[in-house]
């Protein structure tokens, strides 16, 4: 097995579950994912920031929108790993409520970098933005109820 599949199957996993359970009200194992050393970046599909002490409360806030997160997949579009470092572009498919809708289907468009930390990956930067013009009136809908 090569580095980067070896990458591949150690983190896609990681990341559906941290998904599902932040569409769960929990954003504790996204948080673990996440390394609180800078310098991180977020450029989300609903709100970007820099510094652990700005992306925080974003997951904590991202928790408490969504409820009946039920799946994620990712479409792996493209992968590598350099020494310390990794990236995933991938396409995400979540489905989900918001606020106690009805679940529907969130699909983004993510690039996710890691940076080796004590032997563990760590994201240190996530951008994603809407797929589709489905998820992207399901991400207005959720701004304009002032979600974020």
């Amino acid at each position: 097995m090569d580095e980067a599949t070896a990458f591949l199957d150690h983190v896609i996993p990681q990341l559906r579950d941290e998904v599902v359970a932040l569409e769960n009200g929990d954003a504790r194992p996204r948080k673990g994912l996440w390394s609180h050393h800078d310098p991180i970046t977020l450029f989300g599909a609903e709100a970007s920031a820099s510094g652990w002490e700005q992306v925080e409360p974003i997951f904590d806030r991202l928790a408490r929108s969504f409820s009946q997160g039920q799946s994620c997949t990712y479409d792996v579009l493209g992968a590598g790993v350099s020494c310390d470092l990794g990236y995933v572009v991938a396409i995400e498919r979540s489905v989900a409520g918001t606020h106690g809708s009805p679940p529907q289907i969130f699909t983004l468009r993510v690039t996710t970098i890691f940076r080796r930390e004590q032997g563990a990956w760590k994201i240190i930067h996530r951008h994603g933005d809407p797929y589709d013009i489905t998820s992207r009136e399901a991400l207005n809908r959720r701004r304009q109820q002032e979600v974020m």
